[in-house]
């Protein structure tokens, strides 16, 4: 286990799980902190959100993080339960559920839980970084209105 994760344990998966250290990309999306959340894409990176167009390149993310930050209420824990990396050491991934909230027009809770999958790929210094984010909900979609 590392880190409270099980995978298999090969040097390059725990330098990704020591670059993951507590969570702390989930903490800083949790916490709302733009520039933390930010500051974990690689400047090439893509971020897949649901019923949006891609986002690519970090000052997009930082827009997709923006609005999703500025929503009432807005609340998103994420929790990594596999990570794996190549044993090149140049490439990894983190898998696992997502819990979100926030209210809507009306100042109601809405609640969503879903999974991820983000790519992290070794950067010239030694750092991890995400190259691909993409997440979507367990919920069944909303019936269209007629």
């Amino acid at each position: 286990m590392l880190n409270g994760i099980t995978a298999p344990f090969v040097p390059n998966a725990y330098s990704l799980s020591r670059a993951l250290t507590a969570g702390a990309w989930s903490k800083a999306m949790t916490d709302k902190q733009l520039d933390a959340t930010v500051s974990y894409y690689a400047e090439e990176a893509s971020i897949f959100p649901p019923n949006a167009p891609t986002a690519t390149g970090k000052n997009a993310i930082r827009d997709v993080w923006a609005q999703f930050f500025a929503m009432p209420g807005f609340l998103v824990t994420c929790h990594p339960v596999k990570i794996e990396a190549s044993r090149s050491g140049d490439i990894g991934y983190t898998q696992g559920p997502y819990d979100l909230a926030f209210h809507d027009a009306k100042g109601n809770t809405v609640k969503d839980r879903g999974k991820y999958l983000a790519v992290w790929k070794r950067q010239s210094n030694g750092a991890w970084r995400v190259v691909a984010d993409i997440f979507n909900s367990d919920l069944p979609q909303a019936p269209l209105a007629k």
